[in-house]
């Protein structure tokens, strides 16, 4: 059985002890380094003092990005779909033209 890993992380000034699978921890020290990215710049460009203001926008814009990956994936997902309608419609006139069917 694989062991945990018992890390912590520092987020908005703040330690969080964490018992992760060892497979997590690179995925959750990236996180952590693009929430304070992102807080620091939140805090630069619109003068944000109230951590809690500033998690909160932090929250919501990466809420945001995984909201607008998702509508993008199911766009694209239907266009491949419509795309391989197409092209299966395609085929079987090739395939009716020749007798093949």
């Amino acid at each position: 059985m694989e062991e945990k890993l018992k890390i912590k992380v520092s987020i908005a000034d703040r330690v969080y002890p964490l018992t992760v699978h060892p497979e997590q921890e690179e995925g959750i020290r990236a996180a952590v380094k693009k929430i304070e990215a992102m807080t620091l710049q939140l805090e630069e460009n619109f003068a944000m003092r109230d951590k809690q203001d500033v998690l909160a926008f932090c929250a919501l814009q990466f809420a945001s990005q995984v909201e607008q990956n998702r509508i993008q994936n199911e766009e694209g997902l239907e266009d491949s779909k419509e795309k391989l309608i197409e092209f299966n419609n395609s085929l079987d006139n090739i395939l009716l033209k020749y007798h093949i069917k």
